[in-house]
């Protein structure tokens, strides 16, 4: 107990995992891989795997630390949301409440999981009674929109990502609504900077299929290079929550890790983190936790 375990889940996007997997390797102490024993999503649509990807898992584990957790994490009478917190709990318990629990999804690639793996362990006195002292440890998204010809448009303002837990009382997805400590750690996230055929596929599969923006896709279709700076509000639930796109003429992703390296563009400020954890720790100084994830099983 007290270890860092890292889940992540296996569906349409798999490949995605060789980019992800590869950050938090050596410092997770054990990593587990969840995906549907019929290889169904969210929405109970079938989707393959092609065996060269188990061939590179198994080159690629060399310290012996990936194990993969197959389940029936489609539940007909379930909505996309509620199959998505339900897999995400169960993988949870698997993984062993006890330890930090930390979930980073496909298409979210760490900057600094050392750095991220340093600021729980500095935290491991809420792994002593977790259930009475919730917690989510908390980074910061890059979102990359889109690719185009010759570079990418990014989403020019940060985003909060959920990544660990001590206590996985899932209200939805990641969101245990319990007392979030942030950290300046970041992923850059392709949640959207797909193909368009895998965007829609995607949308039609993933946990947010029901909620999202009608106005989203039309204005991921049209964005470009050139008319990047007239699209505003493109986020694909409340629009608002992403204004404005910019552009990076670089499609590398060591390139685009430089560049916001160098510029510290989207560099969160000590003073920053200080606010939101002091506001999170009183607002949940008198709140005790609630269990809503019974209702999913």
């Amino acid at each position: 107990m007290r270890k860092i375990h890292v889940g992540f889940l296996l569906s349409y996007d798999y490949e995605k995992l060789k980019l992800s997997i590869p950050p938090v390797y050596k410092e997770a102490d054990r990593i587990f891989i969840a995906g549907d024993e019929n290889y169904l999503t969210w929405s109970g649509n079938k989707f393959e795997v092609d065996p060269s990807f188990f061939e590179w898992i198994e080159e690629f584990d060399t310290e012996n630390k990936i194990e993969f957790y197959r389940d029936n994490f489609y539940i007909p009478t379930l909505t996309p949301i509620q199959n998505d917190t339900r897999e995400r709990h169960m993988l949870s318990l698997k993984m062993g409440i006890g330890n930090w629990l930390v979930q980073v999804d496909s298409d979210e690639y760490f900057v600094d999981f050392v750095g991220f793996a340093k600021e729980l362990r500095k935290r491991n006195s809420f792994l002593d009674d977790p259930e009475k002292n919730p917690v989510q440890i908390s980074g910061f998204h890059i979102d990359i929109y889109k690719y185009v010809d010759g570079g990418i448009l990014y989403v020019k303002n940060t985003c909060k990502a959920l990544f660990a837990t001590n206590y996985p009382n899932y209200k939805q997805a990641r969101q245990t609504r319990e007392r979030i400590i942030y950290t300046d750690a970041f992923t850059f996230h392709e949640s959207l900077s797909r193909s368009e055929a895998d965007l829609e596929n995607k949308i039609n599969n993933w946990g947010h299929r029901d909620e999202v923006n009608p106005e989203f896709l039309s204005k991921w279709k049209r964005a470009n290079k050139d008319n990047y700076q007239e699209i505003k509000d493109v986020f694909y639930l409340n629009g608002t929550q992403w204004k404005e796109l910019g552009y990076l003429p670089v499609t590398n992703m060591e390139d685009i890790k430089r560049h916001f390296a160098q510029t510290k563009e989207m560099e969160i400020s000590k003073t920053f983190l200080l606010k939101k954890n002091f506001g999170q720790w009183f607002k949940h100084l008198f709140k005790g936790g609630k269990h809503e994830f019974e209702k999913y099983f």
